[in-house]
């Protein structure tokens, strides 16, 4: 590159300047096949995507054009072979990019190929889909298909080369799967947990540790033990609340709108006890627009949830936790707003202000009034900074025992109404999300680590599928 044209670059940066100079590191990760056997072991990651991609063959995928962005081990592009593609560009910057041409390269041998329907239906282009070279080289496409999801949906920043992706490749009226994500933000009781954190960060309390007086590392280490989200399941029964819902549609949101975005907090809270944080989830939907379809078709539409009341997956959930708990009673309302704004880790920025409200305080409350609490009203509000990318991980719940707890053991009580409600109502299973469901059955298939035949058992439209 001339000194002129260096000068010039520096001056008008190009729009994926800041996606093509991203950790190397990242890319290093999702190159070693340990880490793609993972995710294609998570049996409801992968059943979902193979029904969502398969079902929808003959509506969607036959004969049509097809696009995998961050392509990976290759088996989205796989299904979507299986599904009847004419054809797919798998785009993976990392080195899985020549391990998959391993795969492709064994399709098309003589007399011995192996799973010979992917000879010379797929491109593997080895590159980031933000290389500006790939719009010169790479036709528009009917389908884009993908896994850009990360710890509590947007962790990792994928989402933003999914957008990217749809508006240099997809054709008007194409489709993208998944067409939508949920995030999924409620209020949790988690004694043990918190106890757990405040003793790891007590440790720097020490004033003779080996003869050096540790407390000046304490402030420090209280920050960063409660600004670590942790990842792993927990029970729904340490819930006190329902979950606030934001909907990202991969269809529509722009590149803007994922960097930099805010959840409006309204809870209802179940409990008097203590909240110690909050729980996160996501949910996916595959809904293909009807626009995409071929005509005289119907789609097929598939649903999968990481919620605590789901089966868990690779993803899990996490928890975020608040430095002091915030005593609430039951029938109160805790409002305010979780903001989150894109770093240079490949993830989030947390910021939360919530505050506790009695329930006629709450319904006559204005968004002004709201702010002025929330500047004023310092022993019922709570103000968290967390960091998406520092996460920890606690493994401590290993399922729902036999008899379920009852809230007091968690020291959350009921309302006396509701405690003596209890004598009288028939009994009832546990609440679910919109997009949750049982799944009854799940049977491995012979020399597969990724096909599964999942019995869904629920009570929805019986051409949706749940995961």
């Amino acid at each position: 590159m001339s000194k002129e044209s260096g000068r010039e670059a520096e001056a008008n940066p190009r729009e994926d300047d800041e996606v093509l100079h991203r950790d190397p590191s990242y890319f290093q990760y999702y190159s070693q096949l340990q880490h793609q056997q993972n995710m294609l072991q998570d049996y409801v990651r992968t059943s979902a995507y193979h029904s969502a991609i398969t079902l929808n063959g003959p509506a969607l995928f036959r004969d049509r054009i097809v696009m995998d962005v961050g392509a990976g081990s290759g088996i989205l592009s796989f299904f979507a072979a299986q599904a009847g593609a004419k054809h797919v560009h798998a785009v993976e910057a990392s080195g899985m990019a020549n391990k998959m041409k391993v795969i492709l390269e064994a399709a098309k041998r003589k007399n011995a190929a192996r799973n010979a329907y992917l000879a010379d239906r797929i491109t593997v282009v080895g590159s980031k889909i933000e290389d500006p070279r790939l719009l010169a080289s790479t036709p528009k496409v009917d389908v884009i298909i993908s896994e850009p999801i990360g710890v509590l949906l947007v962790h990792e920043r994928m989402l933003e080369s999914f957008v990217y992706a749809r508006d240099k490749f997809l054709r008007p009226g194409g489709a993208m799967l998944p067409s939508s994500g949920t995030i999924h933000l409620a209020p949790i009781s988690d004694a043990a947990l918190w106890s757990e954190t405040i003793t790891k960060a007590r440790f720097w309390q020490q004033d003779s540790f080996y003869g050096v007086d540790l407390n000046p590392y304490f402030a420090p280490a209280f920050d960063e033990f409660f600004s670590a989200p942790v990842v792993g399941c927990f029970s729904p029964a340490t819930l006190i609340g329902d979950s606030v819902q934001y909907e990202v549609d991969f269809h529509t949101v722009t590149l803007a709108g994922l960097k930099e975005f805010v959840i409006p907090i309204d809870w209802q809270i179940k409990y008097t006890g203590l909240m110690h944080g909050v729980a996160g989830w996501f949910d996916l939907a595959f809904v293909p627009p009807a626009s995409s379809l071929h005509p005289g078709t119907k789609s097929s539409t598939v649903y999968m949830s990481t919620s605590p009341y789901s089966p868990a997956t690779h993803w899990q959930q996490v928890r975020l936790l608040l430095k002091q708990p915030l005593a609430v009673n039951a029938g109160q309302v805790i409002r305010g707003q979780i903001s989150m704004k894109v770093n240079d880790q490949r993830s989030y920025d947390m910021e939360a202000r919530i505050i506790a409200l009695d329930e006629e305080e709450a319904a006559t409350l204005t968004e002004e009034g709201l702010g002025l609490l929330l500047d004023s009203q310092k022993s019922r509000t709570r103000s968290a900074l967390w960091y998406l990318h520092e996460q920890t991980y606690n493994y401590a719940y290993t399922g729902e025992p036999l008899e379920p707890a009852k809230p007091e053991n968690a020291n959350l009580y009921l309302p006396v109404e509701s405690l003596l409600a209890e004598s009288f109502a028939p009994a009832q299973r546990l609440p679910s999300t919109s997009h949750a469901s049982l799944v009854s059955s799940v049977q491995g298939v012979a020399d597969s680590l990724t096909d599964f035949i999942v019995t869904a058992s629920n009570d929805q439209d019986p051409n949706a599928m749940q995961y």
